[in-house]
């Protein structure tokens, strides 16, 4: 089989043994192709019959050759012809050339976008009609004048049927594109009839819904979708038939998937009769979690910018009363007054700690992504709770299917589930009982972090309300942002949360956070670290070199720029701010500049919203962080 230089090769040789010009031209009017017939019958130099040459130069070359007679305005005559030319409309004509010769334009559109045009030499049949005109003086006018458009008519027949093969041609050839197409998407896509039966599939419903059928061709929805899926979609079907498109959204709880799916009637052209529905489905459970992440990022950003101006000027009362109360105290009153002065003390320095937690929920939160051995954070977590246990309440941890490693906010998830494990003792309170907490993955979509406890539950307020900020049945004693807390940091790191109650236990929440596999890490290299803190720099060094690199440091973008001459550095590290007259964004956009191409990172401890660290225009890396911490940024943003 020839390559494709020698296919190109052929295929113009070929075209240059026909004895009719050709052009093609794709959909931006680029000559595609072209024989030798087309540039000798309009004498076209060689740079117009190259590929690519503009369809517009070649008409205003020949316009003002005169090939087409005279033409007043030339612009307005090259922008008629190329719009003529874009209306892809198929034609034929005959004209006149400036040279005397008479020649056939027939164009027809491509399917695939483009023009192609043939270009025939008639002048010696229209010598010959002239002369029957001339010689046969029997005939009359009228007779000839039919010979005439009978043989131009015959002409354009022959081009229209030629164009009708080609379009049957490309037609079934499109047909089969469409369902090899079809077939190849990510989506599934189906249509049913009034019965609910399957009569069209291509086959990737599995892909959407694990487990699921292949072969739907027959089937009724409710057998080739299962029932909890039939059931969130069965309305929808109803809608459409009624003649509402619609398109909804589903979570598949046996499979923890995210379901989009678009429900379009089928009518009939003829009569208007809804007479199935076409469907699209996907799975959407990638982009959810980002949109739930980003749509808690707004919510946050928003609590911030309410509470930022309160959280101010109550924390300067705060201080206010607190320097009154401690001077009261040093006064010369009785007892009595000595307790309410120590009350009013406690109540604001609870103020005080609401206010932190307020802080915490409504400011921005940095996450801190790292590599994690899931059963080496719940040993650790276990260590953490175990001293906060009330006597006969025990802790029980699982983990299944958790032997590999997964890339989480460790802390996040640490501190969030140490919270729930305090609900879960004051749950149970003065009493026996125990609390479990689980860990597994969920169809390598999610990693489930599960805790029960054998209390008596959450009543149905806290069903409805245990996730709002500032609800709590402590009364008193809590501050409602324990478990809005959790339910922050889960969305913030793009999973969701689910509170239930277990008829045989007690309280469950359930935690599911996006199974994220470990990135490769990157090979050992020689890197610059550019920090002027020679602490930080310290510290940052020994986590490269326990990772196997090799490090230069400097101290400021100067006397980093002097290192770049040694060769074999393949990374780049540098604080946002540096000592010195160049930040370390500037000296590395200076870098890119020149041409070096080796791999450029940040970090710093300004906050995401700086402008600073905002337009750094390479990846940032907040402040501080754990070797894991940049070990996993470093296998995320390096290409190797």
């Amino acid at each position: 089989m020839p390559n494709s230089k020698e296919a190109t090769a052929l295929t113009q040789a070929g075209l240059n043994l026909i004895q009719q010009a050709l052009s093609i031209y794709d959909r931006e009017l680029r000559l595609v192709i072209g024989n030798q017939q087309f540039q000798d019958m309009f004498d076209l130099p060689d740079r117009f019959v190259r590929p690519g040459a503009d369809f517009a130069e070649t008409i205003r070359a020949l316009a003002e050759r005169g090939e087409y007679g005279a033409v007043g305005d030339i612009d307005a005559f090259v922008k008629s012809r190329v719009d003529q030319a874009k209306d892809f409309v198929p034609h034929y004509l005959e004209r006149t050339r400036a040279n005397g010769h008479v020649i056939s334009v027939e164009g027809n559109p491509l399917p695939q976008g483009g023009w192609v045009t043939v270009y025939t030499d008639i002048t010696h049949i229209k010598r010959q009609e002239r002369l029957l005109r001339a010689r046969s003086e029997e005939l009359s006018d009228q007779v000839l004048s039919h010979t005439e458009e009978l043989a131009q008519t015959n002409r354009a027949l022959a081009s229209t049927n030629k164009a009708l093969e080609e379009t049957k041609r490309e037609l079934t050839e499109m047909e089969s594109r469409t369902r090899l197409t079809a077939e190849m998407m990510p989506a599934h896509i189906a249509r049913i009839d009034r019965d609910l039966t399957y009569t069209f599939s291509n086959r990737r419903l599995s892909r959407v819904i694990p487990g699921r059928p292949t072969d739907l061709f027959g089937l009724h929805a409710s057998e080739a979708l299962g029932d909890e899926a039939y059931a969130r979609i069965s309305p929808y079907f109803q809608k459409a038939f009624k003649g509402e498109a619609n398109v909804f959204e589903f979570s598949h709880e046996t499979s923890g998937r995210r379901i989009r799916v678009a429900l379009t009637p089928d009518r009939d052209d003829e009569t208007n009769e809804i007479t199935g529905v076409y469907i699209l489905s996907m799975d959407i459970t990638e982009e959810a979690q980002a949109r739930a992440a980003l749509a808690q990022t707004r919510k946050r950003e928003l609590a911030a910018q309410l509470t930022s101006g309160v959280a101010h000027d109550f924390s300067n009362l705060l201080t206010i009363i607190l320097g009154l109360q401690s001077r009261l105290g040093q006064m010369n009153i009785n007892d009595t007054a000595q307790e309410l002065v120590q009350a009013t003390t406690a109540a604001v320095r609870r103020g005080g700690t609401l206010l932190e937690r307020i802080a915490s929920i409504s400011g921005k939160r940095e996450a801190h992504f790292e590599t994690t051995d899931v059963p080496e954070l719940l040993r650790g977590l276990e260590t953490l709770a175990k001293p906060t246990l009330p006597e006969g309440v025990g802790l029980d941890i699982l983990t299944c299917n958790l032997n590999d490693p997964v890339v989480l906010d460790a802390g996040a998830v640490q501190d969030g589930l140490l919270n729930l494990i305090i609900n879960a003792t004051h749950a149970i309170g003065n009493g026996p009982g125990r609390i479990t907490l689980s860990a597994r993955p969920i169809r390598e979509t999610w990693v489930e972090f599960r805790v029960s406890d054998s209390g008596p539950g959450f009543s149905d307020e806290a069903l409805e309300r245990a996730l709002d900020p500032f609800f709590t049945t402590k009364g008193g004693d809590g501050s409602g942002l324990g478990l809005s807390m959790v339910y922050d940091q889960t969305k913030v790191a793009g999973g969701h949360i689910k509170i239930a109650n277990d008829p045989d236990s007690g309280a469950i929440v359930s935690i599911r956070l996006p199974l994220r596999k470990p990135a490769r890490p990157i090979a050992p290299r020689l890197v610059l670290l550019i920090e002027d803190n020679p602490d930080i720099r310290t510290s940052v060094r020994e986590m490269l070199i326990d990772m196997g690199h090799q490090v230069i440091e400097a101290a400021s973008a100067e006397e980093a720029l002097g290192l770049m001459s040694l060769e074999g550095i393949g990374l780049i590290l540098s604080d946002v701010i540096l000592e010195g007259a160049q930040t370390g964004p500037e000296f590395l956009l200076g870098l890119k500049a020149a041409g070096v191409e080796t791999p450029k990172l940040l970090m710093t401890s300004l906050p995401a919203e700086d402008p600073r660290r905002a337009k750094a225009g390479f990846p940032v890396l907040h402040k501080p962080f754990t070797k894991g911490e940049l070990a996993t940024f470093l296998s995320q943003e390096v290409r190797t």
